[in-house]
């Protein structure tokens, strides 16, 4: 197959992540991150450890859904509890080369909607939803069905 000036690589974990991503620590208080997850709207929190303020490797992951489970419905005091007693520990993270297959294969093997997607030496490079898959993956479905219905009008044109 001849390149085509039109072609283009396809996406991968560092091309659709988030890279602003709000972080927490493990030594923070519970009640802490729980603000914060509320103040910037989001579902979870990634948990590093700093070696510098440009390099944090990723430790675990604090969902909504673990305060939930772990704090709340266990009926357990959040007041004095930390980020640490209550994240997700062994997380598993992508690659900025990961493919997109190899994203949804990670997150189907785990169980899990969000990857962080670190560098070679772990520090964390962002953050890739499940939404951010679906979103790319609407788009090139959406360029599929134009190029079908160019073909339509196409050939209603050619061939009347």
């Amino acid at each position: 197959m001849k390149p085509n000036a039109n072609f283009r690589t396809p996406l991968n974990a560092g091309d659709i992540c988030t890279r602003i991503v709000t972080i927490a620590f493990p030594d923070m208080g519970l009640n802490e991150a729980a603000r914060l997850m509320r103040e910037r709207h989001v579902g979870c929190l990634v948990v590093v450890e700093e070696r510098t303020p440009e390099d944090r490797v990723v430790v675990g992951m604090l969902t909504d859904r673990d305060i939930a489970m772990r704090v709340v419905a266990a009926d357990r005091d959040p007041h004095g509890m930390q980020v640490g007693d209550v994240m997700s520990k062994g997380v598993v993270n992508a690659r900025e080369e990961d493919s997109l297959a190899d994203l949804l294969l990670a997150m189907r093997r785990k169980g899990v909607r969000r990857l962080p997607v670190v560098s070679p030496q772990g520090s964390l490079i962002g953050l890739v939803a499940l939404d951010d898959v679906l979103d790319v993956l609407a788009q090139e479905m959406k360029a599929v069905a134009e190029a079908v219905a160019a073909a339509g009008r196409h050939e209603q044109t050619a061939r009347p």
